[in-house]
Order: structure tokens, then C-alpha cells, then sequence
């Protein structure tokens, strides 16, 4: 009877053994078709991927603004008031804008009109430090500023600068500023037109200005316009915009300005350079009339380009065109492009005369012109 006991308890923990691994391999087989199969459609009847696939286009978007973020900065422009009452001067908003590390010695590129209004400025790092800053100087017919903060060399990325006077409508773009005060955000876009020209904030035209449809809202002033290599080519600048928001119609001076302004706000604290006296035909016409050299389109009143008898583009009362005169060099120096013009001048001082040679009617002319002052 003792033997049939222990018989029953052997049969009973052997079919317990059974049923046990029968469950168990059940359950790891039931895991692994789970695992590969695609996801169950849930209550909704929609699938869910089980990953987010990030194309090629998006991950090079994702590097761009994130090697380009810890070069933009934030500005809040600070004003005094007293109150009439007790005479306490207390500090009020004044504005905010956006802007763009230039350089490691702290020097911050933004609009001017974002710091006009100020007596106090305070710049925002990536990093969320916060830094006083000193305006050291503006130019208010191309809209631009330049502030400096003492932050250490190592908390300041400045931004790869390009050049604008090669760019073509169609390339993607990328603008990175504070819209309405929400830091780092990113907008995409094209370059719509080129060529295009807005008013400054002292009333005098900014010519070759680019046209972007990247959103552009109130805060994004002053922040950098990309290309898709990161590179800075230009500085948003203003909107067109019925409502005050974008409407897809944005504008940034074009870097070529911006290094032909900044490098003199640094040093001088005031633009410094030696000009022929010329406003030009902008480049996008210039390359669709076939046109080589600089095209003269007005002369500044009494400067040296007038004094020399150059002539700049006329129209007709019947609405005829005729084009000026086509500066083609500098000294020996080939000017095959406004940008190679502006690259020309830089080496030679105010008051200095130089040689331009001009095709004008199919003749080409050398004409003595004396340098004058930006200033």
C-alpha cells in the first residue's frame, strides 16, 4: 500500500512537470510571435509603427539646428522710466528680438531696431545664462547692431558665415530665432526672390534684400538665416504681414551687407569704409541680362562716382531703360560681380583715388574716381 502511495505522488509531480513546460515553452512561443509581428491595430482600427523612421532630409535638418542653436541668442532690450510721483526710475520692457554669435570675443549681431529703444540689454545664451551686454554700435540705413557680453570664450559658438551674392531662388533655408519669446525655434523655407528692397529703419532703402518664405514672427528679428550647409546668409529683418504675423512673405539683409557692416561696428563702432559713390543693379537682374561687371543704377549726390562723370541707368518718359555704366575694374583688379566690386574696395582708404574702368555703350573707358567715406 506504502509502494502504491509513492507510485501516485511520482505520476502526479511528473504530469505536473509536464503541464509546467508545456505552459512555459507556450508562453515564450506566444513572446516571440508577439514580438514579430506588427503591431495590433488598436480600438481606433490604426496601426502603430513600432519606430520612427527619420528620412535622410530630417536627420540633416535636425544636425543643421542642432550645431547652429548654441550660436543664436536671445535679447531683451530694457528701457528707464520714473514715475512722476515719487521720482523712483524703475526699468521696463522695451522689446525682445533675436540674434547670432559673431565672433569669440563675445561681439552679438541683431536688427538695430530690436536695440533702439533700449538703455539696457540682456543677452540669453542656448545655455539659459544670462549676460549684460553694451551696444557697441549700429548702422541704421542696413538695419543692423552689434552688442558685446563678457561671457568666456568657451560659452560662445560664433556662426559659420557664407555668402549671399551667389545665392539662387529655389535653395532650401533655415531661420532660427525667439518668436514671441519661445527660444530656439526652428523655421524651414526657400528662397522666393531675390533682389527685393525694404526701407530701413532710418527711412533709406535696403537694396538686394532676400525674399524667404520661412516663417518669420515677431522675436525672429535679428536671428540668422541659414543655408542647408549652416552656414549664416543673412539677417531676418522684417515680414510683410497685414496681421503682424507671418503671411509668408519674410526679408533678411543679405550676409554679403552684414560683412561688409559688422567687422567696422566691432572697431570703430560706426561703419568705416571707402565707397565709390554707386547704388548697383542688383545681381539677380545683372545675371539675367547676361551682364559681367557691375551695373551703376544711381549716384550718391556729390560723391567721387559723380564728380567723375560716371552715368547710372536712366528710363525714358517713354519707359525706355537704359543702363549705366558697367564698372569692369578696379585698378587691375577683374570686377566681375557687385560682391567682387565691394571685395575691390576694401583694401584702398577714404579720400584715395583709384583707376575704374567702365564699358560704357560697348566702349571701354578708364575714369579716375576719388574714394569718399561710408560715414
Amino acid at each position: 500500500m506504502k509502494a502504491v502511495h509513492i507510485f501516485s505522488w511520482i505520476i502526479v509531480f511528473a504530469a505536473g512537470f509536464y503541464f509546467g513546460t508545456s505552459f512555459t515553452n507556450d508562453s515564450n512561443t506566444q513572446v516571440e510571435e508577439i514580438e514579430s509581428k506588427t503591431v495590433e491595430p488598436l480600438a481606433t482600427g490604426r496601426d502603430i509603427a513600432p519606430v520612427t523612421v527619420i528620412t535622410t532630409q530630417e536627420k540633416a535638418t535636425i544636425d543643421l539646428f542642432e550645431k547652429a542653436a548654441p550660436s543664436v541668442a536671445f535679447i531683451t532690450t530694457k528701457g528707464y522710466k520714473e514715475d512722476r510721483w515719487s521720482n523712483r526710475v524703475y526699468e521696463v520692457p522695451a522689446g525682445t528680438g533675436s540674434g547670432f554669435i559673431w565672433d569669440k570675443d563675445g561681439h552679438i549681431v541683431t536688427n538695430f531696431h530690436v536695440v533702439k529703444e533700449g538703455q539696457k540689454w540682456e543677452v540669453t545664451l542656448s545655455d539659459q545664462t544670462i549676460w549684460d551686454a553694451e551696444l557697441v554700435g549700429y548702422e541704421s540705413r542696413k538695419d543692423l547692431a552689434v552688442l558685446k557680453i563678457a561671457a568666456p570664450a568657451e560659452k560662445l559658438t560664433p556662426i559659420p558665415v557664407g555668402t549671399s551674392y551667389d545665392l539662387k531662388v529655389g535653395q532650401s533655408v533655415f531661420a532660427i530665432g525667439n518668436p514671441f519669446g519661445l527660444d530656439q525655434s526652428l523655421t524651414t523655407g526657400i528662397v522666393s526672390a531675390l533682389g527685393r528692397e525694404i526701407e530701413s529703419i532710418a527711412r533709406i532703402p535696403i537694396r538686394d534684400v532676400i525674399q524667404t518664405d520661412a516663417a518669420i514672427n515677431p522675436g525672429n528679428s535679428g536671428g540668422p538665416l541659414l543655408d542647408s550647409s549652416g552656414r549664416l546668409i543673412g539677417v531676418n529683418t522684417a515680414i510683410y504681414s497685414p496681421s503682424g504675423a507671418s503671411a509668408g512673405i519674410g526679408f533678411s539683409v543679405p550676409v554679403d551687407i552684414v560683412n561688409w557692416v559688422i567687422p567696422d561696428l566691432v572697431e570703430y563702432g560706426k561703419v568705416q569704409r571707402p565707397v565709390i559713390g554707386v547704388e548697383l543693379v542688383s545681381q539677380t537682374h545683372a545675371d539675367r541680362w547676361g551682364i559681367e561687371g557691375a551695373v551703376i543704377l544711381d549716384l550718391t549726390p556729390g560723391g567721387g562716382a559723380e564728380k567723375a562723370g560716371l552715368i547710372p541707368t536712366k528710363q525714358s518718359r517713354q519707359g525706355n531703360v537704359r543702363l549705366g555704366d558697367v564698372i569692369t575694374k578696379v585698378n587691375s583688379r577683374s570686377v566681375k560681380t557687385n560682391h567682387d566690386l565691394m571685395l575691390a574696395l576694401e583694401k584702398f582708404k577714404p579720400g584715395e583715388t583709384i583707376e575704374v574702368t567702365i564699358m560704357r555703350e560697348e566702349q571701354e573707358k578708364i575714369v579716375p574716381v576719388t574714394l569718399g567715406s561710408s560715414l
